[in-house]
């Protein structure tokens, strides 16, 4: 990479660019990888920045305003004035929409802040303005799939109608934020990079910064630095740092999970650099979704070091929202918020818990997410199960050979002799503890 950010120059090409050695689109798409890489350089801060009312929302029915208030109230609970969820975006087209941001900034919390989102075009610019944001997203698209063949415009026309609108922006005093849609699929040093370098000679002309959010749109970003550009996140981020010279503080990665690689990507941006992961609650987002928050604060304090100003039971208390109030059942197994993810059904795992809990259970789950370490009745289960779930529920410690306890298990068996093939619920396990014990 070149020390000199003038020398990169925009190539307005007569053709798009499509990277058919790794999008040939009648097969999977392929990583390509290279000797050259780039070494580590962790981001002196990260945070996360929500899009649970924008992204989010294109992939699930429209949240109604009080709910919009409820979340984003239990995203500032979440933070507890560390800053860790720094802003959350939201949709500015609908009246509802707009009562949202009234009423969330009416509540005036530090954090997340709230800041807007709307295409390059000057009349959706007007809202922004109307609706005295200080920050808005504004949706660039920079491959040349959508330039070439969305936007039916070349790279300097779409440069052009991008820069006017930008300016606008800052001549209005609102901070844009540069969503370089499609990153994975564009032309690094042939559009982005010359694109970015604008960016820059603007936030140096008005004084005031100019932010850019890496948006992996398809899922196509990899981790690794030895792979090759469009597709390499390492690369990515320290071009925009070295070539372009954008400060990592005013990058945010926004990832979708096409591939499975939705927090190791964003976790991996904050390695090389790149301040801000973009995220929603649940992971909610278009088609596959987005970085879950849940997952990218537990990520942080992996990274980082827990910050005890952060309130981690707030995770619960987020799932628990959208079951009892949004009626979303979250998928049973979903890390952290699902029912099943620190339950244990196999006798020989509970029976490793019964001698210490950090043998099955990755943390204290209950002291960080106030949820006990929990177990689900099988015919996997065996007397351990049966003996965990008594101590759990009852706090009665039994020997496995209780008699009372045995009972209970030949209960047990006996269903799953007969074709059982659901776990046994909590309130047939009372009923025969009951039974068995007396009490």
């Amino acid at each position: 990479m070149a020390d000199k950010v003038q020398t990169y120059e925009l190539k307005d090409v007569a053709e798009p660019v499509l990277y058919r050695e790794m999008f040939p689109y009648s097969r999977l798409p392929r990583v390509i990888f290279e000797s050259a890489t780039v070494p580590m350089a962790p981001a002196e801060e990260i945070w996360i920045t929500d899009t649970t009312f924008r992204d989010g929302q294109q992939a699930r029915p429209p949240y109604t305003a009080q709910q919009i208030v409820d979340l984003f109230t239990l995203m500032h609970r979440l933070d507890g004035g560390s800053g860790l969820i720094r802003q959350s975006e939201f949709f500015l087209y609908s009246k509802k929409d707009r009562q949202a941001v009234d009423r969330c900034r009416e509540l005036n919390f530090a954090y997340p802040q709230v800041t807007g989102w709307i295409m390059a075009r000057k009349e959706d610019f007007k809202t922004v303005r109307d609706m005295r944001l200080g920050e808005t997203g504004i949706l660039v698209s920079c491959s040349d799939y959508h330039i070439f063949l969305k936007l039916k415009k070349t790279r300097r026309q779409a440069m052009d109608m991008y820069l006017d609108i930008i300016r606008a922006a800052l001549d209005n005093g609102i901070i844009p934020r540069c969503h370089f849609e499609d990153l994975t699929r564009a032309d690094f040093y042939g559009f982005v990079v010359p694109f970015a370098i604008e960016l820059m000679k603007l936030r140096e002309q008005y004084g005031m910064d100019v932010k850019i959010r890496l948006c992996d749109t398809l899922s196509f970003g990899v981790p690794w630095p030895q792979a090759t550009l469009p597709r390499s996140v390492p690369k990515l981020v320290a071009g925009f740092i070295h070539d372009a010279g954008v400060p990592g503080r005013l990058l945010e990665w926004h990832g979708h999970n096409d591939f499975h690689k939705v927090l190791v990507n964003p976790a991996t941006a904050w390695l090389y650099g790149c301040s801000a992961c973009n995220a929603t609650l649940l992971g909610f987002g278009e088609r596959t979704g987005n970085t879950p928050i849940e997952g990218a604060v537990i990520e942080a304090a992996q990274l980082r070091g827990q910050d005890d100003r952060v309130n981690y039971t707030v995770i619960t208390e987020i799932g628990e929202y959208y079951r009892d109030k949004i009626g979303y059942e979250v998928p049973h197994n979903y890390p952290l918020v699902g029912r099943d993810f620190n339950t244990t059904r196999a006798g020989i795992h509970v029976d490793g818990l019964l001698k210490s809990e950090e043998i099955y259970s990755c943390f204290d789950t209950q002291k960080l997410l106030n949820r006990p370490v929990a177990i689900a009745i099988t015919d996997k289960s065996g007397a351990a199960g049966i003996k965990h779930w008594v101590q759990t529920h009852y706090n009665l410690d039994v020997a496995k050979d209780d008699p009372r306890l045995l009972a209970i298990r030949a209960k047990v068996e006996a269903e799953y002799e007969v074709g059982r093939t659901t776990a046994i619920s909590d309130e047939e396990m009372h009923a025969w503890y009951q039974e068995a014990f007396g009490a």
